[in-house]
């Protein structure tokens, strides 16, 4: 046991277990099969049937939507887990227990009950001729472990990649949210919309709350639900946002529910697609915990929506100029985001822009270029990241030469970025007329928060 030991030694061993968890193949390569996953939980006695869950698949929202939806459920009295990813700072962010990352000890101890068995899976599964279990499986099962020893009463856990095939569809869910579905990970998850939604509805199994969909994608969904047998219950139809308006450090809400009307509550997260997010996780909350016969207890909802938080998802991280982080990543994800903007920080903005190989660049900068005044461009320390003059070149063809500078630290770009957001813009005062803009990839995001001081 680990739980003796002073934090720093902890954290070492944290970081040495991590590092080889790390070596594994990385989560975005991944084989069309549940095998090595459901031979390791198999093994450990099925801990992921301990607890029930709520399964959260889609292209943008996911995130969000799973810390809302546990935040309400820990609202109820209720211990919880949660399963998110990729992390922002550190691996125990990715298994949350009761609202915070899962402590060193008993990371820890989890991974001491896993590491014998996934290396008797990983034997296995060379002996037939097959690899490793991969770095997403792992942590997947580590998740499932650390939920059951805490243990929790309701674990909310966000596919990793896909559906169908990603390691946590496992889970024998009660309830399975879908966020909007638009294109991305196109390599492993096909170029159409409805392969893509052919793949995230896979998670589909008895109830799913489904958010605003494009047409392809919703005939998919619909598909799904009669295919399986499931009840459908879609944003728009079933339950909507009634209304919803800005206010300090995020807006207000007003929902109608699948059993009732939520008045006017606070929600620390900006735009129209966070108001979605809310009005989803309130929705599958309601199916979980009393089949939607009833509407949640109004304390139980004012304190879940007001307690919820997404770390990197358009978060104000420094004040004077105003530096804001956003994991956007793909085209509907900055659509997002800049309609977000538009609305609560209406004012000149310089873009700090990175993006990873596998992603639409020029399709990201387009969709940013009406909100940013200027662009610099970099790169995070993922090896996925494209190299900041190649990029850069995208940017000119997107801004002008004018609008765009170049730097390859990330460090640097940040300096500069601050320091071409302080320059005197006119009448009001820089630090309230400008402001800067980190975006592009979760890992920019990321690393411009540790940069600040976030952790």
């Amino acid at each position: 046991m680990a739980r003796a030991q002073p934090d720093e030694a902890l954290e070492a061993q944290v970081q040495t277990a991590y590092r080889e968890i790390l070596r594994r193949a990385p989560e975005h390569n991944f084989e069309p099969t549940l095998d090595r996953v459901r031979a390791a939980v198999d093994l450990l006695g099925d801990p992921q049937r301990t607890y029930r869950v709520i399964h959260v698949a889609g292209t943008n929202g996911k995130t969000s939507t799973s810390r809302i939806a546990e935040s309400l459920v820990r609202a109820h009295g209720l211990r919880t887990g949660l399963f998110t990813s990729p992390h922002l700072t550190s691996v125990r962010e990715r298994i949350a227990i009761d609202g915070q990352p899962i402590s060193r000890a008993a990371f820890l101890d989890a991974w001491s009950l896993v590491k014998s068995v996934v290396e008797l899976v990983d034997q296995r599964s060379a002996a037939a001729g097959g690899p490793a279990m991969s770095f997403f499986e792992v942590l997947t099962v580590l998740g499932f472990v650390a939920f059951a020893d805490a243990p929790a009463d309701v674990a909310v856990i966000e596919v990793g990649l896909g559906g169908t095939w990603d390691a946590t569809a496992v889970v024998e869910s009660s309830v399975q949210v879908i966020t909007p579905i638009s294109r991305d990970h196109e390599r492993w998850l096909g170029s159409s919309l409805e392969s893509i939604a052919a793949e995230k509805a896979g998670i589909i199994r008895t109830r799913a709350v489904i958010g605003r969909q494009p047409p392809p994608a919703a005939e998919v969904l619909e598909a799904r639900l009669i295919e399986v047998g499931a009840a459908g219950y879609w944003l728009g139809r079933d339950f909507d946002v009634l209304g919803r308006g800005l206010a300090v450090g995020g807006q207000v809400v007003r929902l109608a529910g699948l059993a009732g009307q939520y008045e006017e509550v606070p929600l620390a997260l900006f735009g129209a697609h966070q108001a979605d997010n809310a009005a989803l996780a309130a929705a599958a909350v309601e199916l979980l915990m009393s089949d939607a016969a009833d509407p949640l207890p109004s304390a139980a909802y004012a304190e879940g929506m007001a307690g919820a938080a997404s770390p990197g998802r358009l978060e104000v991280v420094r004040q004077g100029p105003t530096v804001l982080v956003d994991a956007a990543h793909n085209v509907a994800g900055a659509e997002a985001l800049v309609a977000a903007v538009d609305e609560a920080f209406p004012f000149r903005l310089v873009g700090l822009v990175g993006v990873l190989a596998d992603k639409d660049a020029e399709g990201l900068l387009g969709v940013l270029e009406p909100i940013l005044s200027q662009v610099v461009i970099t790169r995070s320390t993922s090896p996925r990241a494209v190299p900041p003059e190649d990029l850069g070149e995208v940017a000119r063809e997107v801004f002008g030469e004018d609008r765009v500078e170049v730097v390859e630290r990330l460090d640097d770009a940040l300096v500069r970025a601050i320091e071409l957001a302080e320059i005197d813009s006119g009448d009001r005062p820089a630090p309230l007329a400008t402001g800067v803009l980190a975006t592009g990839s979760v890992t920019i995001a990321a690393e411009v928060r540790i940069l600040l001081g976030k952790t």
